[in-house]
């Protein structure tokens, strides 16, 4: 029983891993096109816009029904999906080079289908790894992105320059078929229903979010997150702009810092992995915002000639990305049932994904006028804050200790 779980998760991530990559490739190739067509920061926030807001509108009402649904064969619908998406956008720029507008529609698409997926993957893990590894999967985890970070915009700029965009996009659509052969070849147990009757949508809505509100600490940490998400989100717009208009560089150095952030976020999941449970889960949460506040902070004072400290912050950036999301999902995981775990998280996807528009909205005008550098430094000096007032509050508090027990 030890091992099956290990080899399960095996196959899940290796699937994973490609189609994750390949999203990675498309997901920098995008930004670096719609960046360097028109270095607008108003587009890339229209465009970050197209990509949040369908997942943040549908997060709530599908955690209602994801808790009834096949978890694995949500996870392949949504895969599927995306595939054909990139698939379409990708035969558009064959042909052509498409109107925003579609590039938008296209984006509505696949983050519809992702706001299906992502929850439906969190919400299976507690049903194959047993508790006490959640934090180290969520590490694992953790790392398969880190991974994808890594090389996703590396090989999605040198695909784009060789080729085109469209070939780019259909490569996603390889990515997602392997992940979903990879599925079929395990299985994933779906949780009894708590209740034997099928409740009502509206029920289950209430059910959903007063088991959300059960867990204090969890709540709290959320309110924080979502302020944090309307602080830091725009910046994963922001990077490749800061590269071409700040320190005038191309394709190649965009990647090229999120390669190096890829790689922090290995390292971060690697450190998570080994030390797993050393500390609180609150711990690690206000390690990762002071770090990454800081380095914000430094991202908005340095030179336009300092291009190698911009790629060194981005590393120590990346690394500390991984204690914070690692230990958070590992801390929602633990806090409820199985039974109820997809429509909690649908309401926290949502929180963050609702708050990440607000971000946006506001990042664009600000940076068209004030230029690039100014968000990064009064993001950084919002996260580093956020991460005070969690040290602060659990410290003194010790309520994560008490919502576990």
């Amino acid at each position: 029983m030890h091992m099956q779980w290990k080899r399960t998760f095996a196959l899940i991530f290796s699937g994973q891993i490609f189609s994750i990559l390949t999203s990675a490739m498309v997901q920098f190739s995008v930004i670096w096109h719609l960046t360097e067509a028109t270095g607008s920061a108003s587009v890339l926030m229209i465009a970050g816009l197209a990509g949040f807001l369908p997942q943040a509108v549908l997060g709530p009402f599908i955690g209602v029904w994801l808790d009834r649904w096949n978890r694995k064969l949500t996870m392949m619908i949504a895969d599927t999906v995306i595939a054909v998406s990139s698939l379409v956008l990708g035969l558009f720029y064959l042909w052509g080079e498409p109107s925003l507008w579609v590039v938008y529609a296209v984006l509505l698409i696949r983050s519809a289908a992702s706001a299906f997926h992502a929850p439906s993957f969190q919400a299976a893990i507690p049903l194959i790894a047993p508790e006490e590894q959640l934090t180290r999967v969520a590490g694992w985890h953790q790392l398969v992105f880190s991974a994808s970070g890594i090389l996703g915009p590396a090989l999605g700029i040198a695909v784009y320059s060789a080729t085109s965009l469209g070939t780019v996009l259909l490569l996603d659509v390889l990515g997602a078929l392997i992940a979903n052969v990879m599925l079929l070849m395990v299985r994933i147990d779906q949780p009894k229903p708590e209740v034997v009757e099928t409740p009502s949508f509206g029920k289950e809505f209430v059910l959903g979010w007063k088991t959300f509100l059960s867990a204090k600490p969890i709540v709290i940490i959320t309110i924080a997150m979502a302020v944090f998400s309307v602080a830091f989100m725009p910046l994963s717009m922001l990077f490749p702009l800061m590269t071409l208009s700040h320190f005038g560089r191309g394709g190649y150095s965009a990647s090229l810092i999120e390669a190096v952030f890829g790689a922090g976020m290995i390292l971060g999941g690697g450190l998570l992995s080994v030390l797993a449970s050393k500390w609180r889960d609150s711990t690690y949460m206000s390690i990762s915002l002071f770090v990454i506040g800081v380095t914000c902070v430094l991202c908005g004072l340095i030179g336009s000639s300092a291009f190698a400290a911009f790629v060194g912050l981005s590393f120590f950036m990346g690394a500390a990305a991984p204690l914070f999301n690692g230990p958070y999902m590992a801390m929602i995981q633990k806090s409820y049932d199985p039974e109820k775990l997809g429509r909690v998280l649908s309401f926290v996807t949502s929180i963050g994904l609702l708050s990440s528009p607000i971000g946006l909205a506001l990042a664009g005008p600000v940076v068209d006028r004030f230029g690039v550098q100014i968000w990064f430094f009064w993001a950084g000096i919002i996260v580093v804050l956020i991460g005070v007032f969690l040290f602060l509050k659990f410290n003194k508090s010790g309520q994560e200790q008490q919502s576990l027990e």
